[in-house]
């Protein structure tokens, strides 16, 4: 099985997890639970309810009561994950299959519609292929609620900086349906993301609001991810070994962010400063598997940040480095330095 970040896979215990990554163990699938069946949960699927859970401490604390066998320490990664054995998938969501369907079968719900709309807006705007697009989230599973969102992935890097650059020109210009969040819906992002992500309003606000992936399409809120190509790929899996070596404060200055808009995304930091945590003279880069960290930040902007610092050891080269990763802690967070 090919999988990657936006895809979502279901369990033969009907459990529906989403994928995390482009890197992954032989006959496994790095991912963590997000519908869980209950038979009182607002969310229908055919014969079955859901829940949905979204905190990294929920679905561990899941995993261990009901799924134990998928938590596993990774040697490569150097933590512990949820890795679902492909031979316990029982269905395969495509985000890009379902964006087929919606244009073939045309929307069933107001809000496939309008995410449909959303799409055929980006499409002509960045003049990018349609099989460059894919659509998430709730909609992909057949799995909303009156609150769900608009959940679109954009494929390929040259693409998805059209992309982001015609969303950009969208809020700019004021687009008809789409605009950026408002300070009061920012703080209900804020109140959202803070259970697991903790950072004070005037830093999160500092950084959120530049960002164009996010925002308003009729009434809906929408979030944009961008993912590379499989041809575009540096590292395959067991190719780059990681290893704890810590967890660490630092201040730094961005010096490198080409990989800030694609989930996974990578900051090139330098001037680094630790003011907590081992004292390593080689933290080079900042990276997180979460959407919420993309275009944290600028080149030459100063930035305080918080995460767990991992030794990167390239086998190919046999060279190595030490990172910042965000995104395993709620304690974890980057945002903007103020002198």
């Amino acid at each position: 099985m090919i999988a990657r970040e936006g895809d979502l896979i279901q369990h033969k215990s009907n459990v529906i997890f989403d994928v995390k990554g482009l890197s992954h163990p032989e006959n496994r699938v790095v991912a963590f639970p997000r519908y869980i069946p209950n038979p009182k949960g607002p969310r229908n699927n055919e014969n079955l309810s859901y829940d949905k859970i979204y905190s990294l401490s929920d679905r561990f604390k899941f995993l261990k009561e009901h799924l134990p066998h998928l938590i596993v320490h990774d040697k490569v990664f150097g933590e512990t994950i949820c890795a679902v054995p492909t031979d316990e998938i029982i269905h395969h969501f495509q985000p890009q299959e379902k964006i087929v369907n919606l244009r073939i079968n045309k929307p069933k719900t107001v809000l496939e519609e309008k995410a449909l709309q959303f799409a055929t807006d980006l499409q002509e705007m960045a003049n990018i292929p349609w099989n460059a697009i894919g659509i998430s989230g709730s909609i992909l599973t057949g799995l909303t609620t009156e609150t769900s969102d608009i959940d679109i992935l954009i494929y390929g890097e040259a693409n998805s900086r059209k992309a982001y650059a015609a969303m950009q020109q969208m809020l700019k210009e004021g687009h008809p349906r789409c605009k950026a969040y408002t300070t009061e819906e920012l703080g209900t992002l804020y109140n959202f993301r803070s259970k697991d992500t903790y950072m004070s309003f005037e830093d999160f606000q500092k950084v959120e609001k530049r960002k164009a992936f996010q925002g308003m399409y009729q009434g809906i809120d929408y979030y944009v991810r961008f993912v590379k190509d499989w041809h575009e790929l540096s590292e395959h899996y067991g190719e780059i070994y990681y290893s704890n070596a810590g967890y660490a404060k630092i201040t730094a200055n961005i010096h490198g962010k080409t990989e800030a808009l694609f989930t996974p995304c990578i900051y090139q930091i330098d001037n680094v400063n630790i003011i907590e945590g081992p004292k390593l003279d080689s933290i080079k880069e900042i990276a997180s598997f979460r959407g919420r960290f993309c275009e944290q930040a600028e080149n030459n902007e100063n930035i305080i940040a918080q995460g767990k610092v991992e030794l990167v050891l390239n086998k190919k080269t046999n060279k190595q480095h030490h990172r910042l990763l965000l995104g395993s802690n709620p304690e974890d967070y980057m945002t903007l330095k103020t002198s």
